[in-house]
């Protein structure tokens, strides 16, 4: 699967800084993630795919970030719309959608932003109505950012179970383009993560019953147990493919003989400030590794991923994975100054991915994730760090 992604990460080097100067979908390095069959990773082998976990997507996406952050992003949202649908999606789902996955046929988009939400995951205002005709569902919903979403040829919605449902039970269905009515609402021209093409999007249809994925009112467990884990996941490791191609191409400039002044390598400064840099990309690479193993044993345990412990780490990734990698492409500008590390027509694109990884603290905010993993640690009396650590020592009480 990594060889899969080798393959497709030329095509999306060749157009990454197109995609990012007019801040256009890239249709391109789609279609050829669709043909190479990585639109496929996360669907079982039954059903025609690659059968891969989330160990396979951290590779992949890493690979597929060095060339092209925004394409690496817009494929790991999509496998993890694949994941829940793999895990929560009814029979028929699974056997009408997944071996169209597979065939790169269908490329799904994520649709669980919402106006007045705050972009709260576990939270919906739009109701699910029931449709007229029997065994549908109708929804009519606003959504202000998806990725990718003008071309996405189907959707997972999150929507308010019912029109009487409190806000909290939230119902996910799958919903195709032609069961809808896709209206797009402003336009995208953001700092960075521009070649995303997140636009708003207004939905409105009807879906069948079968369409629900997780059952009614249960998105809590489709989050928990697949959308966030495979987002965490995926998205640290696009971040950091992102870092490490940076840190490659100024590793490679620097042994080269048309290397700037300032980047001598025989210099106690630049090796000093290269360290810093490798340091954070390791601390992340090992703890991505780390989470990776955690979660995939627990899912072939079959044991949830709810834990308070679980739970920090996933959060936990996330929020070092955005700090740490964008702060080592800032040392890398920094290091590399104003021609090489500053400039957008610089054969080292640094200037762009710190664009794109200053996005990454955003993307799902970290000071909503650190409020999380303080009130989880509240939880987790034993401090269950990372690697299967022995429960903390705490003295006896008298």
């Amino acid at each position: 699967m990594a060889q899969l992604a080798r393959s497709a990460a030329p095509v999306l080097a060749r157009y990454a800084a197109q995609v990012d100067r007019e801040a256009s979908f890239p249709a391109a390095s789609v279609r050829a993630l669709r043909d190479g069959g990585l639109f496929g990773l996360l669907v079982p082998e039954e059903y025609g795919g690659l059968g891969g976990d989330l160990h396979d997507l951290a590779d992949a996406a890493q690979i597929l970030a060095g060339g092209c952050l925004s394409t690496a992003m817009i494929w790991v949202m999509h496998g993890q719309q694949v994941d829940a649908i793999a895990r929560f999606g009814t029979e028929r789902l699974r056997k009408d959608v997944l071996p169209r996955i597979a065939a790169g046929e269908v490329y799904v988009g994520s649709v669980t932003t919402e106006p007045g939400t705050g972009s709260s995951l576990l939270t919906a205002h739009a109701p699910l109505n029931e449709a007229e005709a029997a065994e549908e569902l109708r929804l009519e919903r606003d959504a202000p950012v998806v990725t990718g979403g003008e071309h996405a040829d189907a959707f997972l919605v999150t929507m308010r179970d019912a029109p009487q449902a409190a806000q909290h039970r939230v119902t996910m269905v799958y919903a195709a383009r032609a069961q809808l009515r896709v209206r797009t609402s402003g336009g995208w021209d953001p700092l960075g993560m521009r070649g995303t093409h997140s636009v708003g999007l207004r939905l409105a249809g009807e879906v069948p019953a079968h369409q629900v994925v997780g059952g009614r009112g249960d998105f809590r467990r489709v989050a928990v147990e697949s959308m966030i884990p495979a987002a965490h996941v995926g998205w640290s490791a696009c971040w950091l493919g992102a870092a490490r191609a940076a840190l490659a191409a100024v590793v490679a400039l620097a042994r080269s003989p048309r290397r700037p002044a300032g980047l001598d390598p025989a210099s106690d400064l630049v090796a000093e400030r290269l360290a810093r840099v490798r340091i954070d990309l390791e601390v992340v690479g090992a703890y991505l590794g780390e989470v990776v193993r955690e979660v995939c044993a627990r899912r072939r345990a079959g044991d949830p991923l709810d834990l308070p412990a679980t739970q920090i780490h996933l959060n936990t990734l996330k929020v070092v994975a955005a700090e740490s990698t964008y702060r080592a492409v800032d040392r890398l500008v920094r290091l590399t100054g104003l021609a090489t590390g500053y400039l957008k027509d610089s054969p080292v694109p640094l200037e762009r991915q710190l664009r794109d990884l200053r996005s990454a603290s955003l993307n799902y905010a970290d000071d909503r994730l650190l409020v999380a993993v303080g009130a989880l640690s509240l939880a987790d009396r034993a401090v269950a760090t990372a690697g299967g650590a022995p429960a903390a020592y705490q003295p006896e009480r008298s």
